[in-house]
């Protein structure tokens, strides 16, 4: 990024930054563009799809934390403006949020799951409240982390430089690395898809913990990285001031007509298109790939490298054209920029050609990387006007006012984005379970494949100890899922309204008692095994396969009937979707009669290939109604359009133009002239 011009002439020697601190500085990106979203998109995604929470109390959970901020960003701009510690005033916050903000990202995905917890409470119901209240608690800490972090950080920014091209610059680093970073954040989705971080039976969620450590991992050194690098150097001069009262601070900033209508733009405008990003997850995996995460979290991940590679070539344009035709106008062209790419959703979300997607992502990651790096380089243009009114500096302050309000425009989106797919009757219950049955199907798989595969070669020794470790595992297995269903059988039996349980009691009776018997069986063989010859271990071995694989069968067929019996009950309830309903129920159906041909077969080569049969037929079970999916489109497309038009009209009435930056910048340098740092 070549240095701009400033009002006809190069910039000054002492307004131009270093690549050293426009590198370290830029590098501060991967918290508030790369993170932030992430812990609330993919919070709000996976708790829904994976953990089968209310989208509409995710919603509200995601709204709290910017409630929260509201009190804790202020008080962060207003104690880092005031710090006077010899490390300076932004540099101590650096390190400290950016160590927390990598504890707590991890902390934020180790949510409390499976049967062993959800037994401990009473109801469904009650456990997952309790995985909500996690869920808020860890954002608590994780955004308060990211407060620590990016208040003092993108004040530090605008008191680097003077000029008010190069402040773009450097906040069009931080977009540039941010967005670098944010190249590989979308596949993480796809990363805690893979077996290798969700195990062989678990989903994404499970998955996305070990993911988390990764970035942990990476944070950390970073953050020692900007505490020892970037410098300060409009501390010396802050130093001399006095400290000044929190509401005076505060009072100024709301008072600044400028000020107030550039937030409100930005507000506006980022509420509606990060409401964009809530439902842009779920449309390629449910209405152009029919439901298939795998598919969908591929093309998210495609389409978040393209996203990030456009921001990233999206920084020299913007470093070009803001100088030529003023800030206001190109945020101006940001805007109309985003509407076309809204606009071109109505062809691109195309099922039969799916990589259409990328066209408006394209267009939407340039309009976007302008608008908001062009609305952070303003609020310091903003502070050059209020110094030069004041005499003080308050860049931490404004900046949080303004970060404050594209937070609560972010959660505005995820309380809205919640309430709506709860109005477009997406059902996340009929995800879980088919999550649930995939994941067993999968634990079935595997099972056969260690009886076939090579795992018992070797000498009889050998084969013993995996023989008998296979064993033990799956007895301990088995008595405690049929400890689990008698608790959900007893459990139904005393709720006085069970809904579709109900009609599970006898097949989770039924399913107890199989696991009872297979762990019987399976006990009175390990006691066989011992002082077992080599022949008579493959006897027993092939016995200890048949049972072991007879209960995994019974356990994915009752995955199978749950997933029905939720089907049905829908079926019952949405008229309007009976026909859709059916169709799956049918699907779900035939599934269970093939795992009750495996449940009968003899032959381990006939239960492989029945598996393989089942598997093909989950496909698809995921699919939401036509309504749904209709509904989702037109809201996804239709908000940020709007909105786009309020927030045009509030920066029609900014009147800091580029004349007047230029004007306050001359007469901040007269005035520092004639009356120094520090007197």
């Amino acid at each position: 990024m070549n240095g701009p011009k400033s009002n006809g002439s190069r910039i000054k020697p002492e307004d131009r930054i270093r690549f050293s601190q426009l590198a370290a500085y830029g590098a501060g990106g991967i918290i508030p563009i790369a993170l932030f979203n992430i812990a609330g998109i993919l919070t709000g995604l996976m708790g829904n799809i994976s953990l089968g929470l209310s989208a509409f109390w995710l919603g509200v959970i995601l709204i709290i934390p910017r409630l929260w901020d509201a009190v804790s960003d202020p008080i962060m701009g207003h104690l880092s403006d005031n710090t006077r510690s010899r490390l300076g005033r932004r540099r101590p916050y650096l390190l400290i949020g950016g160590i927390l903000v990598a504890v707590f990202f991890v902390v934020l995905w180790w949510i409390p799951k499976g049967e062993a917890v959800r037994l401990r409470f009473a109801t469904e119901s009650a456990f997952h409240w309790f995985q909500l209240a996690y869920i808020l608690f860890s954002l608590l800490l994780f955004y308060t982390a990211t407060t620590i972090f990016e208040i003092p950080h993108g004040a530090l920014g605008m008191e680097m430089t003077t000029d008010p091209h190069e402040r773009t610059r450097l906040f069009s680093a931080k977009s540039f690395v941010g967005n670098l970073f944010a190249m590989s954040t979308p596949w993480l989705f796809a990363l805690a898809n893979m077996e290798i971080f969700r195990g062989t039976g678990g989903n994404e969620a499970d998955g996305m913990r070990y993911v988390s450590l990764l970035i942990a991992a990476l944070l950390i050194p970073l953050s020692f990285w900007w505490f020892f690098t970037l410098r300060e150097p409009g501390f010396r001069k802050a130093a001399a001031h006095e400290k000044t009262p929190f509401w005076k601070d505060m009072k100024n900033t709301v008072r600044n007509r400028n000020f107030i209508l550039l937030t409100l733009t930005v507000f506006t405008l980022a509420m509606g298109f990060n409401f964009v990003q809530l439902l842009g997850s779920y449309i390629p995996i449910f209405y152009v790939f029919g439901g298939d995460k795998v598919a969908g979290a591929k093309l998210l991940g495609i389409n978040g490298t393209v996203w990030a590679i456009t921001g990233l070539l999206a920084v020299f344009p913007l470093n070009w054209v803001s100088p030529k035709i003023g800030k206001r106008n190109t945020l101006a062209g940001a805007i109309l920029l985003m509407c076309l790419a809204q606009l071109s959703k109505i062809v691109c979300y195309n099922p039969r050609y799916p990589f259409l997607i990328i066209i408006p992502t394209m267009l939407l990651s340039a309009g976007m990387l302008f608008f908001f790096t062009l609305g952070s380089s303003m609020v310091g243009d903003i502070c050059d006007e209020e110094e030069l009114k004041s005499g003080y500096r308050v860049e931490g302050s404004y900046y949080s006012v303004f970060w404050w309000f594209i937070k609560m425009g972010t959660a505005l989106a995820s309380f809205v984005g919640g309430a709506l797919i709860v109005f477009t009757l997406f059902d996340e219950v009929q995800v879980t379970r088919v999550d649930r049955l995939q994941g067993s199907v999968r634990e079935l798989r595997s099972e056969v494949l260690f009886w076939k595969s090579g795992d018992l070669e070797g000498g009889a020794s050998e084969r013993m100890v995996k023989i008998k470790k296979r064993i033990s595992d799956a007895i301990a297995e088995a008595k405690e899922y049929a400890g689990q269903l008698e608790m959900k059988t007893l459990k139904a039996q005393n709720a006085k309204d069970p809904g579709d349980q109900g009609s599970m009691r006898e097949v989770w009776s039924k399913a107890a008692s199989m696991a009872k018997s297979a762990a019987g069986g399976l006990e009175m063989l390990q006691s066989r095994l011992e002082g077992t010859d080599s022949p008579g271990l493959e006897e027993l071995a092939g016995e200890a396969a048949n049972l072991i694989l007879q209960y995994r069968v019974e356990k994915a067929g009752v995955n199978a009937s749950e997933l029905m019996s939720h089907l049905e009950n829908k079926s019952k309830k949405l008229l309007k979707s009976k026909d859709h309903y059916q169709k799956l129920m049918q699907n779900a159906s035939a599934i269970n009669e093939r795992l009750g041909d495996i449940r009968a077969a003899v032959s381990r080569d006939f239960i492989d290939q029945g598996f393989n049969d089942v598997e093909n037929k989950i496909r698809g079970l995921t699919r939401q109604t036509p309504y749904t999916l209709l509904m989702m489109r037109l809201v996804e497309i239709g908000l940020p359009l709007l909105l786009s038009i309020v927030s045009s009209l509030f920066l029609l009435r900014y009147t800091l133009t580029e004349k007047r930056c230029h004007e306050i910048k001359e007469r901040l340098m007269l005035k520092n002239r004639e009356q120094p740092a520090g007197t």
